[in-house]
């Protein structure tokens, strides 16, 4: 009975290895060379409508919702307000202060934001990853939040989020963000 648990025990480990050599998190913007090259401040700069769908964790639908955005640029600094409109009617405002180096490396604050956001832009590709507290209304947690987003060929961006506590995905958010 022991060898068979601790044979159960290796097996789980090792499906936990491969995803997390393999999957979302193992992503580096060098994955993405091909497609339309992304760059922050032209892709995310004025006015840009988003919309999307938030997962929970067993992968069912929780939220869906719309977005409006506004950003700006002054060289490698900007800022982007987010108004968000929930179905549930809830509504959501952030803003963010944002820089890119010229290596590409992204950085940015926003009150929900514990410390600094860190990321990349590189090919076709945005990594963003910080720590978020939720409002006291949506149980106070704080989450690590991975943020990805990829140009497509139409212009719009797609972005992938996935949210963790105590490293357990509890979320994933799907949207596409278009300029107007």
């Amino acid at each position: 009975m022991l060898q068979f648990f601790l044979g159960v025990c290796v097996a789980i480990a090792v499906v936990l290895l491969i995803g997390a050599r393999l999957g979302f998190a193992a992503q580096k913007v060098e994955d993405y060379p091909t497609g339309r090259p992304i760059d922050i401040r032209t892709d995310l700069n004025g006015k840009i409508l988003c919309s999307g769908v938030i997962y929970g964790p067993f992968g069912r639908v929780a939220s869906r919702f719309f977005g409006q955005f506004s950003a700006s640029w002054d060289g490698n600094s900007g800022e982007m307000t987010e108004e968000f409109q929930y179905d549930s009617g809830a509504t959501q405002l952030r803003h963010w202060d944002l820089k890119v180096a010229e290596d590409g490396t992204i950085t940015a604050t926003a009150p929900d934001v514990i410390g600094t956001a860190t990321g990349r832009q590189g090919g076709s590709a945005i990594v963003l990853k910080y720590k978020i507290k939720l409002t006291e209304d949506a149980g106070g947690h704080v989450l690590s939040v991975t943020d990805w987003m990829y140009t497509s060929p139409s212009g719009e961006l797609v972005n992938r989020s996935q949210f963790r506590k105590f490293g357990i995905k509890v979320g994933e958010l799907i949207a596409t963000m278009r300029r107007v």
